[in-house]
């Protein structure tokens, strides 16, 4: 039975299942998938079923697949983590792992699901991530619905033979576009 928690136009976010791992897996593998992502070793079932029974249990952790509603199949993942329920702050992360459905809103249309519920349900004032600066798309996505650019960890990444910079990009409870209605 699927189990939709947040529902968008294009798609729904929800929980994930120890099933998907076998569908999570070639996404977290593939250079392509992750060359933006600060994943960086390879991950086998067993450590992905883990990563999916700790993110169920998690106080600090929200973590969703997310499916395209046209076809019920799972697209990629999102989800808040580093929950701080007293300073009311916690970290987004986001990946769309089926390429063929990369620059079509799913990614933009997720992120504002999911941070929408951080501020609407779970009562956050910020939420923060860290970019790649070679993630332009996404870059893109973010300050679409409202996050800002608010400092560069220089050199914090290497990847491909290199060096990439780390944005800091964050909105805050007040940028959000549902309090201004």
């Amino acid at each position: 039975m699927v189990v939709a928690f947040l529902t968008g136009e294009k798609v729904y976010l929800r929980p994930l299942e120890r099933t998907d791992a076998d569908v999570l897996l070639p996404w977290v593998n593939d250079p392509e998938v992750t060359r933006t992502l600060l994943l960086h070793r390879p991950m086998n079932r067993e450590a992905e079923i883990e990563f999916i029974d700790r993110a169920a249990k998690s106080e600090h952790d929200v973590v969703a697949g997310i499916v395209e509603k046209s076809t019920d199949q799972l697209i990629g993942a999102t989800g808040l983590t580093q929950i701080d329920v007293r300073n009311r702050h916690c970290q987004f992360g986001i990946f769309i792992g089926a390429k063929d459905l990369w620059s079509k809103g799913y990614g933009t249309e997720a992120a504002r699901l999911i941070t929408g519920y951080a501020f609407d349900t779970l009562n956050m004032n910020r939420v923060w991530l860290h970019v790649s600066d070679n993630n332009t798309a996404g870059i893109r996505a973010y300050e679409k619905i409202g996050y800002r650019k608010e400092g560069v960890l220089r050199q914090a990444m290497y990847r491909e033979g290199r060096y990439w910079d780390i944005i800091s990009m964050a909105i805050l409870l007040e940028e959000w576009p549902s309090r201004s209605l």
